[in-house]
């Protein structure tokens, strides 16, 4: 029986947990919570003391003896997971590319090097320095994201013309939100934002689907959800995936699941960023097979535990959207119509909260209130659907 280390057990890491253990794996889920709820799942727990405690988790994975490791829709310890793969020479990417994949700086370069379609991007000194290079090297909207970080966490648009006072508010929550404490300004693209599901097996990219997004509106685009199969036209779609591809093969990935972020800006692509994992936002781990037939779960535990994947579709299709709830911020007080959720087209659906709690505003992808998950015939069956029911539940706040 193979064994598969899962760093961190939270929500997002259950349906790998699960999956592992249906298709037979050992798994043994290491998470700083010994409450976090993938623990129980699992076929052995570890609370390390210290999830990004490289030599401790090197040396808890030798003493465990394991085939593969996997940190699923997360970055935390991304670099954790490649030095585990580096010194016990199995599947998966190494440490320098786990670093080249989760610094936007190097992944620009990378990006720059390769010749793969990107913004401009600067790495700033500080916020004075930021400042001038907005004023002076940007003739258009720019954006000002942490160097390390995910879930849309700092990001924030700026616009020309915006006060000095305005920008550097903006650049010191970007700043805060970066766990490298450094901060990029790159050209701002206009257009509409896509995702590119990939698996990378023997340094060859296969994509899985292009992914649509929804979005809030500046400064901060937090993603109010997602549909597969793509609306866009299909020349729209081979130039994503040709993106995508060229993103992967500048990275040097290897072994892994790769989730490409893109945007179109006159019917030219734009690679965003490149995270060598699955996708969170139940991209990677749901609206994928749903949309494809392809288990793409599956396939990654397989690729990291050194077993071709896998990329036959091995269900049925359908038109799949995920929309997430972000009622008005301040106290819940009522949830009205909350059985328009117990419909024959829902997936999967669940509210966050409770009356009596606190709802934030919708700055990050932590801030959002719940989500549902429908399918149906056609993907814009599902649009229309999932659009429908956010309205029609209602969190009422005060």
């Amino acid at each position: 029986m193979k064994k598969l280390m899962v760093l961190a057990a939270g929500l997002l890491q259950i349906p790998v947990i699960k999956k592992a253990r249906e298709m037979g794996v050992y798994v043994i889920a290491v998470d700083d919570d010994p409450n976090a709820p993938g623990m129980a799942l699992a076929d052995k727990a570890i609370v390390p003391g210290g999830l990004m405690d490289e030599e401790k988790l090197v040396t808890i994975a030798k003493e465990e003896q394991i085939d593969g490791v996997i940190h699923p829709c997360s970055e935390v310890a991304m670099n954790v997971m490649g030095r585990i793969n580096d010194e016990l020479h199995l599947s998966g990417i190494s440490k320098e590319m786990a670093i080249r994949a989760t610094n936007k700086h190097l992944m620009r370069e990378a990006f720059e090097k390769y010749g793969a379609p990107s913004p401009k991007s600067i790495l700033t000194k500080d916020e004075e320095d930021a400042w001038e290079i907005f004023c002076e090297q940007f003739s258009t909207n720019a954006i000002l994201k942490p160097s390390r970080n995910s879930g849309s966490r700092g990001i924030a648009k700026v616009e020309k013309g915006i006060t000095k006072d305005a920008f550097i508010e903006l650049y010191r929550r970007a700043l805060n939100e970066s766990r490298d404490h450094s901060v990029l300004i790159e050209q701002f693209i206009e257009g509409p934002e896509f995702s590119v599901e990939v698996i990378v097996w023997n340094g060859e990219p296969h994509v899985l689907a292009v992914t649509d997004k929804k979005t809030t509106e500046a400064p901060y685009f937090v993603e109010l959800g997602h549909n597969q199969p793509s609306v866009y036209p299909v020349e729209i779609q081979e130039k994503l995936k040709a993106g995508a591809i060229a993103g992967c093969k500048a990275l040097g990935l290897t072994y892994c699941a790769a989730h490409c972020e893109l945007k179109v800006q006159n019917g030219e692509a734009y690679l965003m960023e490149i995270g060598a994992r699955m996708g969170g936002d139940f991209i990677s781990t749901e609206l994928t097979h749903l949309s494809s037939g392809i288990d793409m779960v599956a396939a990654t535990i397989n690729v990291v535990l050194g077993v071709e994947p896998n990329l036959n579709p091995v269900e049925d299709k359908h038109g799949v959207c995920i929309r997430y709830f972000t009622p008005k911020p301040g106290k819940l007080v009522a949830i009205e119509n909350e059985e328009a959720l117990n419909d024959a087209h829902v997936y999967d659906a669940e509210i966050y909260h409770k009356v009596g709690d606190v709802i934030p505003e919708v700055k990050s992808s932590l801030d959002r209130s719940g989500h549902v998950i429908v399918i149906a015939d056609t993907v814009k069956e599902a649009i229309d659907r999932a659009e429908r029911m956010i309205k029609e539940v209602k969190m009422i706040t005060a």
